[in-house]
């Protein structure tokens, strides 16, 4: 399979060759914060290869000191980029930067221990198809 992604300014266009083994959505304290949101949906590949097809803005890694949590971003816009972990081992892939289409629905829910408390039965809440007036 390949894929192809970028930033939300465009500065930055990737693509990637392979297979996603797993697809989580986080609820760990670290992506909350750090998306901004109630979780973080992250791919996970230990064979797919990423190439960066355009950087005209440089992309930012931040390694929150003693974990194993990092992101990498675009210095420009700000929008979340894949990055290599576990010494390049590890392809993260955030979802939501992919411009391709993706079949693969998430596996699973982790760290709902720390899941927000206002994470709760949304799916019973209104549903509007753009901002509501």
């Amino acid at each position: 399979m390949e894929y192809f992604g970028s930033c939300l300014c465009k500065g930055i266009k990737f693509k990637i060759s392979g297979d996603f083994e797993r697809f989580y959505l986080c609820h760990c304290s670290y992506c909350r914060k750090d998306t901004g949101s109630a979780h973080a949906a992250n791919l996970f590949s230990t064979t797919a290869i990423l190439e960066w097809e355009k950087r005209e803005t440089e992309i930012k890694v931040y390694q929150m000191p003693e974990s194993n949590h990092a992101k990498a971003f675009c210095a420009t816009c700000g929008s979340a980029l894949p990055n290599l972990q576990m010494e390049g081992k590890l392809l993260v892939v955030p979802a939501g930067c992919l411009d391709s289409e993706l079949d693969k629905r998430p596996d699973s829910h982790i760290f709902i221990s720390s899941k927000a408390g206002w994470d709760e039965d949304l799916e019973d809440i209104c549903k509007f198809e753009r901002f509501p007036e």
